[in-house]
């Protein structure tokens, strides 16, 4: 369906592809993987023209339709979710809202010399907008928009009143609303909550077009993809299979291409050995055959190597055995009553993940924990000896804009050698010149990765995360699990991501309000679970709270 043939493309001295080659089928569903830089998005902008090879040539099928999901996302404001929605959904969107002012002029007395030319173009209109099933459009709109969070008065609410987030949900509702031939999709869950996301797994899963995605949640790709292509300096190459399966592959093929080199420079090493020793020997001639055999042999490269930064992370202070006590909480925002008398007691050492639907109050919560929200009413009470550590999207606006990666962590640690905090960085993928990099230009991931760097290096006993893997790429994401696994204080957290959620959790907390008055599904009180994610998801059959199973 999509031909990228030979392709070369670079940006200064920056090389990303080489005379390089893949294809998208038709239906297909590929995982783009490779490491932060590789050119990943690069791909989608120039499938969709936004940028051109430097060489090579991209082929698409003539009336091939593509729908390309990024994650900037254009202003919106002064319509209804569901009118954006409708209006970026392609040309049915189009139709729908030619029809509506179309309808406004018919009424409009001051155009009443227009009216024959505009009941003609009404009925055009109408008649392509019946014939492609228009009329289902508001109805499938309402449906994706709930598939992902949505609850119906933001649907029917202004758009512009809503965060950053929540726009680009608007955005990817557009895109899958539209129904394209090809679906491009650049990380689609970094904004989504577990429940929607498995709401998209679904509709992907069952997506009849093509679809190219990039994406930091492993489950994800492996419930999806059927193909991976891996971006490794600078070629495509694919692997038949999920993400697992490809991890595994790419495994053995470093081994061998290891093994490959590692025989080649023994065999090369003992020929030279053997033109040295026998250079000014009377039987020049084999000297001379083997120097000539020598020039001859192909070499093979030596594997090349993407390893995360191993970084040794400090123990934190022992607190206390009691750690917070939450006594009668109650917090009501409008006519949403988030909690009611709620209680609930953490221990040393225990790692609570809380889960919810949307809008359910897991981020309230952590705030009310975390001190940075006071309850109507009740109490929360924090243990002796407690260091507390607080990881929001908001700590990311604490940043100094005005300095760099590195001035930012010498400042924060002014003790510590230059050798020291450029490890801790390399843990969290600043290699290189990224230190130099000021703040100000750093995108949401890399500010998320500095102030989890900050945070980890002298950790607190008590770690309250919300959402901390937003934007961190595979590799990073495992590297921070597999740090937290070994962390010997408290945590409480909120996460969609279910690598982190399995790896760390040893109680659960499930929140389950009702759908609001008047709604069909009533509140319960929030479950607390005495035991793992894993074994929570075994009790309950499946993935996350707040699913319909």
């Amino acid at each position: 369906m999509i031909n990228l043939t030979n392709i070369s493309k670079r940006y200064g001295r920056q090389i990303l592809f080489v005379e390089t080659s893949f294809q998208l089928n038709k239906g297909e569903k590929v995982g783009l993987v490779g490491p932060n830089g590789a050119g990943k998005s690069t791909v989608f902008r120039l499938i969709v023209g936004e940028e051109d090879a430097d060489e090579g040539t991209i082929s698409v099928p003539k009336h091939t339709t593509i729908g390309y999901f990024r994650q900037d996302i254009s202003e919106m404001s002064g319509r209804s979710v569901l009118d954006e929605t409708i209006a970026g959904s392609g040309n049915l969107g189009e139709l729908h809202h030619e029809l509506a002012d179309l309808e406004k002029a018919m009424s409009d007395p001051v155009r009443a010399d227009e009216m024959e030319t505009i009941l003609a173009r009404f009925g055009e209109v109408l008649d392509e907008y019946q014939s492609r099933g228009g009329y289902e459009l508001e109805a499938k709109a309402r449906e994706v928009l709930q598939g992902l969070g949505f609850a119906d008065e933001q649907i029917n609410g202004d758009s512009g009143d809503l965060s950053g987030g929540w726009k680009m949900r608007i955005g990817m509702a557009r895109v899958l609303l539209a129904k394209p031939d090809v679906l491009l999709m650049d990380e689609p869950t970094n904004h989504l909550d577990i429940e929607s996301i498995l709401w998209l797994e679904k509709f992907i899963k069952d997506y009849p077009g093509a679809v190219l995605l990039t994406c930091h949640d492993k489950d994800f790709m492996n419930r999806i993809v059927g193909r991976i292509v891996d971006i490794d300096g600078g070629e495509f190459i694919a692997y038949t299979g999920n993400y697992d399966y490809f991890v595994r592959q790419r495994a053995v093929a470093e081994a061998n291409r290891e093994a490959s080199y590692a025989r080649q420079q023994a065999m090369l090493a003992k020929e030279q050995r053997f033109v040295e020793r026998f250079a000014s020997h009377v039987a020049k001639a084999q000297v001379q055959s083997r120097v000539k055999k020598l020039e001859k042999i192909e070499r093979v490269e030596p594997p090349r190597r993407r390893k995360v930064v191993e970084f040794q992370f400090r123990s934190p202070p022992r607190s206390g055995d009691d750690v917070a006590d939450l006594q009668g909480l109650t917090k009501v925002y409008g006519p949403r009553v988030i909690y009611d008398d709620f209680s609930l007691k953490i221990r040393r050492t225990e790692r609570w993940c809380v889960l919810g639907r949307n809008g359910a109050g897991k981020t309230t919560l952590l705030k009310l924990v975390a001190g940075t929200l006071a309850a109507d009413a009740g109490t929360v009470r924090l243990g002796a000896n407690l260091k507390v550590g607080y990881f929001a999207q908001q700590s990311l606006e604490q940043l100094n804009p005005a300095l760099t990666v590195f001035d930012h962590m010498q400042q924060a640690f002014s003790t510590e050698g230059r050798g020291v905090l450029r490890n801790l960085l390399g843990a969290f993928q600043f290699c290189g010149d990224d230190i130099d990099k000021p703040i100000r230009i750093l995108s949401g991931g890399e500010k998320s990765r500095l102030v989890l760097a900050q945070m980890l290096f002298d950790p607190p006993n008590f770690l309250i995360l919300d959402e901390p893997t937003n934007h961190l790429d595979l590799e990073t994401k495992e590297m921070l699990v597999a740090a937290l696994a070994d962390f010997e204080g408290t945590m409480l957290f909120v996460s969609h991501d279910r690598t982190f959620l399995r790896g760390l959790s040893n109680r659960v907390l499930e929140l389950r309000p009702g759908d609001g008055p008047g709604g069909d599904i009533p509140a319960q009180p929030p479950l607390i679970y005495d035991g793992t994610y894993n074994e929570f998801v075994a009790r309950s059959g499946g993935d996350a709270a707040g699913v319909h199973r």
